[in-house]
């Protein structure tokens, strides 16, 4: 019965497994271009170079043999000395020839040695005699001039010890002379200021102590030696405090805190 014939309800089924084949077949060829092509291309590149280094560990030794002693190093046995023999003098030649050799220098120099002394030694002598006295001049000179600057020296420390003294002398003559001036300034400023008792007989003197500032404002008047009259002592004090500032010094060395003040009424 043909395909036109088949009965309605019974179409024709498709072949199994025809599909998977075609699958497996594709992909067989696919693996064998893949070999082809990987198989060319190994062949065509360069093999590499291998390089194997053979070798074996060494064989070890067993506990015993190495635990065994070292062999002590065997010392050299020594050279043998060689004695040295010397070779025998010719004793008979030597004893014979010398009393003969020996005279003929003895005779010469006996001959040279007494014209050499009389030429010779009388200028070395003399030469030795010079240099002694230059040496000794010499030392001579140096002492004297050592001794001559000592005593420059001295001489100068002595003047620069007498300019200083009178220095100092003058200095200390100018200093009394202006403290005696400034004291006078002082007792002279006073005197304006006192009022003496009438009927005083004689000159009594009156010594005061007197403090200061260096502005010369009086602190304290104190009495130091009363002049024997009450009257008079006390208008010396009061002329004192009435003078104060007192004058100033013109050198700041002739300043001093305390003043030893003597007043007398007819001075």
């Amino acid at each position: 019965m043909s395909d036109a014939q088949t009965l309605p309800g019974f179409e024709p089924r498709p072949e199994p497994g025809r599909g998977r084949a075609i699958g497996l077949s594709l992909l067989v060829h696919l693996v064998l271009v893949a070999v082809l092509f990987l198989g060319v291309r190994w062949q065509s590149s360069v093999p590499s170079t291998v390089t194997v280094e053979l070798w074996a560990p060494q064989p070890t030794l067993p506990a015993a043999v190495l635990d065994a002693p070292k062999p002590e190093p065997v010392a050299a046995p020594p050279k043998p000395v060689e004695a040295k023999v010397e070779p025998p003098l010719d004793k008979p030649d030597i004893a014979l020839k010398a009393p003969k050799a020996k005279r003929k220098p003895k005779e010469k120099k006996e001959s040279r040695v007494p014209v050499r002394t009389k030429m010779t030694a009388p200028a070395d002598n003399a030469k030795v005699r010079e240099e002694d006295f230059q040496r000794e001049l010499r030392a001579q000179l140096a002492r004297e001039e050592a001794r001559m600057a000592a005593e420059r020296q001295s001489e100068e420390l002595r003047q620069l010890g007498r300019q200083a003294e009178q220095q100092a002398k003058l200095h200390s003559a100018a200093l009394a002379r202006e403290r005696a001036d400034y004291i006078a300034l002082i007792t002279g400023k006073v005197r304006g200021n006192w009022i003496l008792p009438q009927q005083m007989e004689g000159n009594p003197e009156a010594v005061f102590l007197v403090t200061q500032l260096p502005t010369g404002e009086v602190m304290n008047v104190k009495l130091a030696k009363s002049s024997g009259l009450p009257a008079y002592d006390a208008a010396v004090e009061r002329a004192i405090l009435k003078s104060s500032p007192l004058p100033v010094p013109r050198s700041r060395e002739l300043f001093a805190r305390e003043l030893k003040l003597t007043f007398k009424p007819r001075d």
